[in-house]
C-alpha cells in the first residue's frame, strides 16, 4: 500500500510539474514577487491535496464513514482531472514548439527570440489555465450544489386503456437513493419534502436504496417513514442493493444483509415486490403495478427478475405498470414478449450525473452504454420512462444532470 502511493504521489507531483510550466509561461512578465508568490500558492496547494489523499487512505481501516473517504477522493480527483484537461494544451504547446525547432534546424533563418531554444506560445498556456478551471469551478459546484439541486420533471401520459377511475392518477417516482453517500438525513428530507408537497395517489421506488450494505439506512428510518400516498408506497431492489460489490466473510453474511434491507423496506412502510404485483383499485376499477428484482441485460450485471412470475394472476388487468431497476431491461425483455406491459419505470443510470440538457437537445456519456438512459422513451404503445435518480455514488455531486423527483399524471386517452 506504502509503495502504490507513493507512486501515485510521483505521478500527481510530476503532472503538478508539468502543468506549472503553463503558469510560468503566463507570469513571464510578472514582477518577482508575484511570481514566488503564486509558486508558494500553487506548490502549497498541491501539496495540500497530497495530504487529502492520504487521509483517505489512512480512514479506510478506521471504518470511517463511507461519504468521508468518497469526498477526500473527489477533491484529489477534481484537482487532478482539471489538470488533465489544461495538460491538452500544455502539450500541444511542447508539440508545436518541437515542429518550429526541427523547422530551424532545416532551414535556419533567425536566432530564437527569447534566449536559447524555442519560447512557449503564452496563448496556448493561457488556455491551459482557462480550460483547467472549466471542470474545476464545475465539478466543486456539482458537489457543493449540484448534489442537491433536486427537480421536479412532470410527465403527462394518455392510455385508451387506462380504466376512468385512474383518469388523473398521479404517481410519484423516486429512484437511487444510494443513502449511504449522504453524510445525514437532511437532504433526503428536503427531497422528500418537495415529493410529498405535490401530494401523489402513489409512490414508488425503482430500486438502489443503498450502495452496498443495508447498515447504511441506520439513521434514516424515521425519514423512510414519511413517504406515504393514498395508493400505497412500493418498492424494488436495484444491482446494488445486493451486496454483490462486497467482499462478504460467507455466503450467509450476504443472505443477512439482503435480509436485513428488506426488512428496512418493510418497517418503512414500504411494499417491496420481488418478482410479484398488486392490484390497486379505484373507484371499483383495478390496474395492475408489477416489480422485479434487477435484470440487467448490459455490462453483465445480474438477471435477478422474473417477469413471467411477477405477471402470473395479473392477466386480467386492463392496465400495466413495471417496476425495473435497470432499464436495458426494457428492449432486451419487456417490449420483445410482453406488449401488454402499457409502462415501465426505471432508474439506474443517474445519466451518469454528467451531461448538458437543454430544450431538444441532451447528451451524456452514459448513452454510448444504455440506449434510454434518462426521461421518456416509447415503442408502439409501449412506454418507458427512465428516472435520473435522487441520490449520488463514486463522485458525490452533479453536473448538467440534476437529481429528480418525478410526477407521472396518467390521463385516458
Amino acid at each position: 500500500m506504502a509503495l502504490r502511493f507513493l507512486i501515485l504521489t510521483l505521478i500527481f507531483l510530476l503532472l503538478d510539474w508539468y502543468f506549472y510550466q503553463a503558469v510560468v509561461t503566463v507570469l513571464r512578465f510578472a514582477t518577482p514577487e508575484r511570481k514566488q508568490m503564486v509558486a508558494w500558492i500553487y506548490w502549497g496547494f498541491s501539496a495540500f491535496v497530497v495530504v487529502l489523499m492520504l487521509v483517505a487512505v489512512a480512514i479506510g481501516p478506521l471504518n470511517a464513514p463511507r461519504w468521508v473517504r468518497v469526498y477526500l477522493f473527489s477533491v484529489v480527483l477534481v484537482v487532478e482531472i482539471s489538470k488533465l484537461v489544461g495538460l491538452v494544451f500544455v502539450f500541444t504547446d511542447d508539440v508545436l514548439r518541437l515542429f518550429r525547432w526541427l523547422a530551424q534546424l532545416v532551414q535556419p533563418k533567425s536566432a530564437p527570440s527569447e534566449g536559447n531554444g524555442i519560447s512557449r506560445l503564452r496563448f496556448l498556456n493561457q488556455m491551459a489555465l482557462v480550460m483547467a478551471a472549466i471542470p474545476f469551478a464545475s465539478l466543486l459546484y456539482g458537489m457543493v450544489k449540484g448534489a442537491y439541486d433536486y427537480r421536479v420533471k412532470r410527465i403527462t401520459l394518455k392510455f385508451p386503456n387506462l380504466p376512468e377511475a385512474f383518469d388523473g392518477m398521479v404517481m410519484g417516482q423516486i429512484s437511487d437513493l444510494h443513502t449511504g453517500s449522504f453524510s445525514d438525513p437532511t437532504h433526503l428530507n428536503q427531497a422528500f419534502d418537495i415529493l410529498l408537497g405535490h401530494k401523489p395517489d402513489v409512490i414508488v421506488f425503482t430500486g438502489d436504496l443503498v450502495n452496498d450494505r443495508a447498515s447504511e439506512t441506520q439513521g434514516f428510518e424515521e425519514t423512510f417513514r414519511r413517504l406515504k400516498a393514498p395508493l400505497g408506497v412500493y418498492s424494488t431492489l436495484g444491482n446494488h442493493d445486493y451486496g454483490d460489490y462486497v467482499a462478504w466473510e460467507s455466503p450467509q453474511a450476504k443472505a443477512a444483509n439482503l435480509q436485513e434491507l428488506k426488512a428496512v423496506h418493510a418497517a418503512s412502510g414500504w411494499d417491496l415486490l420481488m418478482n410479484e404485483h398488486r392490484i390497486l383499485e379505484r373507484g371499483g376499477q383495478r390496474i395492475a403495478l408489477i416489480g422485479v428484482e434487477n435484470w440487467g441485460a448490459s455490462l453483465r450485471f445480474p438477471k435477478y427478475g422474473k417477469l413471467s412470475q411477477a405477471l402470473a394472476g395479473a392477466e386480467t388487468a386492463p392496465f400495466k405498470i413495471l417496476l425495473s431497476h435497470d432499464p436495458s431491461h426494457w428492449d432486451a425483455e419487456v417490449n420483445r414478449l410482453h406488449p401488454d406491459v402499457d409502462l415501465t419505470l426505471s432508474g439506474h443510470t443517474h445519466g451518469m450525473q454528467f451531461g448538458v440538457e437543454l430544450p431538444g437537445f441532451k447528451w451524456s456519456p452514459v448513452q454510448y452504454f444504455y440506449k434510454q438512459w434518462a426521461g421518456l422513451y416509447q415503442k408502439g404503445s409501449q412506454y418507458l420512462y427512465v428516472n435520473r435518480g435522487l441520490g449520488f455514488i463514486g463522485y458525490p455531486g452533479r453536473v448538467g444532470i440534476k437529481p429528480e423527483i418525478t410526477l407521472l399524471e396518467f390521463k385516458r386517452a
